[in-house]
């Protein structure tokens, strides 16, 4: 899995059939500590109803055909979480509520 913030959209007037009725999100990988960003964004299909601004769990491969029905949809990644909180070691180091938007990639 992957912890990545949903930094845009992206609209595709053409595209192969099982991607139809499909949203997908433009992720930023981020570190899981620091919350940083690392590593190239990638795209991924938004399973959950995320936003841009939020923090996410990005799955890839066959794990992101499982998510939502997507066994016959062309895909590699999937969001299939939004997260509220990261605790490491009983220490809250992310909490949905404390960030906007633009805070996360400090």
């Amino acid at each position: 899995m992957i912890i990545g913030e949903v930094i845009g959209t992206v609209v595709c007037t053409q595209k192969e059939e099982s991607l139809n009725s499909t949203k997908m999100l433009l992720v930023q990988p981020c570190h899981i500590s620091s919350l940083k960003p690392e590593s190239s964004p990638l795209v991924a299909l938004d399973a959950v109803g995320a936003g841009i601004g939020e923090l996410v769990l990005v799955v890839g491969g066959s794990s992101a055909r499982n998510a939502k029905g997507y066994s016959k949809v062309t895909v590699d990644q999937s969001i299939v979480g939004i997260i509220d909180y990261i605790y490491i070691k009983d220490k809250q180091i992310y909490s949905k509520n404390e960030y906007s938007d633009s805070e996360i990639n400090r």
